[in-house]
């Protein structure tokens, strides 16, 4: 074994003992360090209080003393915390969160000092921050950019910082975040939503979109991955032969959770109490060393920080329990990589969940609004849908069979297929009072009954219907949820718009009853949406097949999946709902480009270095210990030596073969991503996509091939069945 393996595996076996972390009850701990509505009626005054309820209920403006109030309580209640620092947390196009600390110390005179944070330090910071992606929003020389509070997400303390969450704009106004367009497309969704609503409840004066994500993740210690330089610069395994034993025997899958796994969940879940983070699952994942987290459902927005904010606390929250966290979509081959599914519904200010049936014919006419709506704006923008969760990391694992196909399809099972079977042959027009009966009692009035036995999941669509949401299962692990959030709420908020514009048309021009209108129009979208909905394995080609003749698209790698992101269609979608301007839209688009480009052309630099200077100077040290080996046996036994050494050639022409078809590919790929540099933009990105990426599984096999023949005792990567399978 290599000197490397050697010392990351003795500090791994010689671990302390860990401490288990002592839980007090999580309702005592929820929230303490976040300014909530508790904390905010203890600090501030009335005024101010209401002010900022208003602000985030209703999105009006907070006013200058105000601001300063809030200010001084929210600074007076961080600092009886511990901080002593504060920073607008933001997320910028890196799909990462980003932080300046300040702290609150002013001097005075140069010989006094005072604790200061006023109203303009809160609401509006500016930090620069030139060197983020921006798309051409900004140049070098005019990097101006702002910071700006978003009180509808609150303020927290983490460690000794108070993080105030805010969005993140240029000079010109320009959104340089991802969190802006979720925030301009949860508005959208409130508006338009809010007006279908009040087709069943007139008092319906507001409608949130809310999101429950599932992450997961792998635990590897951090001293083996370490010893991995692919690890350490890409997030996941470059090289690797699988192991004997991987998840064939499904016992990894919600068995007992290994102590030390255990012991960073805990500690991870008291410091996710204290956030307001309202993580209530654990548990295995299918993996070895994969585990997922859970939480209860929640507001989108404060959702997507939450998730953010959770990612954060992993990464820190493994250092102190000496693991690696990998939120890569797959950092293994032969096993499981990692999603993220986002579980989405809408929810009235009154509480009702538009996407769960309810006990009148009414309320589940209300539901199926929603739920038809959300099937034709899957289907009208699938696409643009698929390009939401486009990435290169993403790209190893849509389609894999274990995650569902780059086929953006809906699946919500046979018994409520049934029932859009049965609307689609409703009769066009006025209804008869027979048939207003029939269709209400029989068909309307049975979906409680029906979706309270159906209990199917269909695990390989990346769009199901699961009972009272839709699961958006295709969404990768590292994703920022803002993205696909961002999209799904504006092509919904869209095609609720486009719902109510025709339905009006019905009730004003054809003078139909608002049931039979509403009846007409859903009768249209079932059948017009009718090719997006799929019940059937995902994974078989014969889906493909299918799909191809319903007219879905197929895109499976990155940047074909990234164009639609500049079509007409989606700059008209964005530009309409007021979400994103087509400069904000295009600077995306070049950034998706350039973050896939680099993320690739990053794992060609770090393969080609580990082939080369781990790999095949390794194979040639075991290599000359063969040949001294059979040289000792010529000497031995003179003429007789190849047959007596034949295992020992072969091995050794093996090897050498290995080592010219590395070399070789090598130097193709480097010679492939010196022409491929000369393009720029989509061109550059589709280079790397089909004349550099495809060196890797090559020059993989020819890798792991060797590892499976050099003497373990040489050979200078920790191996997979060390870095899956620690306790």
């Amino acid at each position: 074994m290599s000197r490397i393996r050697f010392n990351a595996l003795q500090e791994t076996l010689h671990r302390s003992p860990l401490k288990v972390v002592q839980n007090e009850k999580r309702s005592t701990l929820f929230g303490q360090n976040v300014f909530n509505k508790h904390a905010m009626q203890q600090y501030l005054t009335r005024s101010a209080y209401e002010s900022v309820m208003n602000a985030i209920e209703h999105g009006t403006k907070i006013d200058r003393k105000i601001a300063d109030q809030v200010a001084v309580s929210m600074k007076d209640w961080a600092m009886a915390k511990g901080a002593t620092h504060y920073t607008h947390w933001f997320q910028p196009l890196t799909g990462a969160t980003a932080e300046k600390h300040d702290a609150f110390f002013e001097s005075i005179n140069g010989s006094l000092a005072m604790e200061k944070f006023d109203g303009e330090q809160l609401v509006q910071q500016e930090p620069d921050a030139s060197s983020f992606p921006h798309g051409g929003i900004r140049n070098t020389f005019e990097a101006r950019g702002y910071t700006a509070w978003d009180p509808t997400s609150p303020a927290f303390i983490y460690e000794t910082t108070l993080c105030i969450p805010t969005i993140f704009v240029a000079y010109t106004g320009e959104a340089l975040d991802n969190k802006t367009p979720l925030l301009r497309a949860l508005q959208a969704m409130d508006t338009h939503a809010t007006a279908v609503c009040k087709y069943f409840d007139k008092n319906a004066s507001k409608v949130s979109a809310t999101l429950g994500w599932e992450q997961e993740f792998f635990l590897i210690d951090d001293a083996l991955a370490l010893s991995r330089p692919d690890i350490q610069l890409t997030g996941r395994t470059l090289l690797g032969h699988t192991p004997a034993k991987g998840q064939q025997l499904d016992d990894h899958y919600f068995g007992t959770i290994p102590s030390r796994a255990m012991s960073f969940m805990q500690d991870l879940e008291q410091e996710c109490m204290l956030l307001g983070i309202p993580v209530k699952t654990r548990h295995n994942e299918v993996a070895p060393n994969q585990f997922e987290v859970a939480p209860i459902f929640e507001e989108a927005n404060l959702a997507v920080d939450h998730n953010s904010l959770l990612m954060d606390v992993m990464q820190k929250v493994s250092r102190r329990h000496k693991f690696k966290v990998l939120f890569h979509e797959k950092p293994f081959i032969g096993v499981n990589g990692s999603g993220k599914h986002n579980n989405w519904s809408l929810t009235s200010d009154n509480g009702t969940n538009l996407l769960s049936p309810g006990k009148t014919p009414m309320k589940n006419l209300q539901f199926l609004t929603f739920f038809v709506n959300t099937i034709k704006a899957v289907y009208k923008y699938e696409e643009l849908l698929r390009a939401s969760i486009a990435s290169a990391t993403n790209e190893h694992r849509l389609g894999a069979n274990e995650a569902p196909p780059a086929i953006i399809s809906v699946f919500i099972g046979s018994q409520l297929s049934a029932v859009l079977d049965e609307l689609e042959n409703v009769t066009k027009g006025k209804l008869s009072p027979q048939e207003k009966t029939d269709l209400k009692l029989n068909i309307i009035g049975k979906i409680p009954e029906i979706l309270l036995d159906n209990t199917d999941r269909n695990r390989t669509s990346p769009f199901a219907f699961t009972g009272n949401k839709f699961e958006f299962r295709a969404v990768g692990s590292s994703t920022n949820c803002a993205i696909p959030m961002t999209v799904l709420n504006t092509i919904v908020a869209k095609q609720l718009k486009e719902f109510k514009i025709e339905v009006d048309a019905l009730i004003d021009k054809k003078g139909l009853k608002k049931d039979e209108a509403v009846f007409n129009i859903l009768r249209e979208y079932i059948k017009d949406s009718k090719a997006v909905r799929f019940d059937g394995d995902s994974y078989g080609e014969a889906w493909e097949k299918e799909a191809k003749k319903r007219g879905l698209s197929n895109n499976k790698a990155t940047p074909e999946a990234l164009k639609v992101k500049v079509s007409k269609d989606t700059i008209d979608l964005f530009e309409e709902m007021e979400v994103m301007s087509k400069i904000e839209i295009e600077a995306r688009y070049e950034i998706d480009l350039a973050a896939y480009t680099k993320k690739v052309q990053i794992e060609a630099r770090v393969l080609g270095d580990i082939a080369r200077n781990h790999i095949v100077p390794t194979a040639i040290n075991y290599q000359n210990t063969l040949l001294e080996n059979t040289k000792n046996l010529k000497e031995i036994f003179g003429g007789d030596y190849k047959n007596i050494a034949k295992e020992q050639i072969e091995l050794i022409m093996t090897i050498s073969n290995h080592i010219t078809q590395i070399n070789a590919l090598v130097i193709k790929m480097e010679e492939a991503k010196i022409q491929s540099n000369r393009s720029i933009g989509l061109k550059l990105a589709e280079n790397y996509s089909n004349k550099v990426k495809p060196f890797f599984k090559e020059i993989r096999f020819h890798c792991d091939q060797l590892e499976t023949m050099v003497d373990d005792n040489l050979w200078p990567l920790t191996k997979y069945r060390e870095l899956l399978f620690t306790k």
